[in-house]
Order: structure tokens, then sequence, then C-alpha cells
């Protein structure tokens, strides 16, 4: 199943057997090299207060209206996972970072990735200008995520302006009866 991030935000994280809910999905990481999901921060509320566990993909059961853990040991402090800790040391996020292409033009911001439930591979970038969503990049685009930006490659502009170029000489070209 393919899922965007911001369609996630919010879901229940539950045991296998339903019967208690631990807390809600509240954030994502994102293997910066490989564009892999790592796993999501977790929300889990308690009085007063709320505070993040970190629940890693390799402990998810199933994905649907609910992420379904086996229990509630697998949730943990981040600091615990010494894996992951240096890709938070690098701030090189997806989400949030400029999106820029080669020659330096400005796509957007990332502002929401779309996933796989099976794999937990990101297969698009979804930037956002000031108010409006741009068009979505597949990941097979990026060339290199840094801590400043994301760097796409290049578009083809030029395709745009040969078809337009081709529409008036097909055009003026005499009908034939």
């Amino acid at each position: 199943m393919q899922v965007r991030f911001t369609t996630a935000l919010g879901l229940p994280v539950v045991d296998d057997e339903m019967t208690e809910q631990f807390g809600s999905i509240s954030g994502i990481l994102i293997h910066p090299d490989t564009g892999r999901v790592e796993g999501f921060f977790v929300r889990i509320p308690a009085f007063l207060r709320s505070f993040e566990l970190f629940l890693s993909t390799m402990d998810i059961l199933r994905w649907g209206l609910r992420v379904i853990v086996r229990d509630a040991s697998v949730l943990a402090p981040l600091e615990e996972r010494i894996r992951l800790l240096p890709l938070l040391e690098e701030k090189r996020l997806f989400l949030g970072q400029p999106i820029i292409t080669e020659s330096g033009k400005k796509v957007g911001a990332c502002r929401d990735v779309q996933f796989d439930t099976q794999f937990f591979m990101v297969e698009w970038i979804w930037p956002k200008g000031f108010f409006r969503w741009g068009t979505p990049i597949p990941v097979s685009q990026i060339l290199e995520v840094r801590s400043d930006a994301i760097i796409i490659k290049d578009t083809d502009v030029t395709h745009t302006e040969k078809v337009e170029e081709e529409v008036p000489i097909l055009q003026s070209m005499p009908e034939v009866a």
C-alpha cells in the first residue's frame, strides 16, 4: 500500500490484539542515502504532557487504519537505537528541506513523502511552494540529500518548448481533401 506521511500522522499505534492504544504517529525518520523509512516517532499521552518514543519499521506487524505492533516493549527512546543516532547528528532530513535542481533552480520545500508500507521505501517526495503544492518528484530523480537541501536532476524543460514550436507548424500546413 502507498501512503503519504501527512495522511499517516495521528494513526493510532496498537498492540496485536488491538486491546490497547499506545499512542499515535507523530514523525518519521528516513535514511538520507537509501530512502528507507527507518521508523516513526510515536506520541505517547501522559498526564498533563506527552512524550515521544521511536518505533522501528521492523517492529510493525501490519499497517492499515491502525499501526499494529506486537506489544509496547517495541517502543523506545531514539537514543537507545545506537545505529540511528548518526542519522540525527548529520541533520540530513527529508521533510522541510529545500528542493533544488542541479542548475540551482528552487522547486520548493519537501513537505510530504510517499512510501510503501510493505518495504518502507520512500517513492515520491512532495514539494510545496509558498502556498501551493508542486508536482511530486520520484525518488529516482534525487541526486543527493545534504544538510541544506535535496538536490534533484534537472528536468527536461526543452521538451515543452519543442512541443510548443511543433504545434504552429502543424496548424500552418494546408488541409488535404
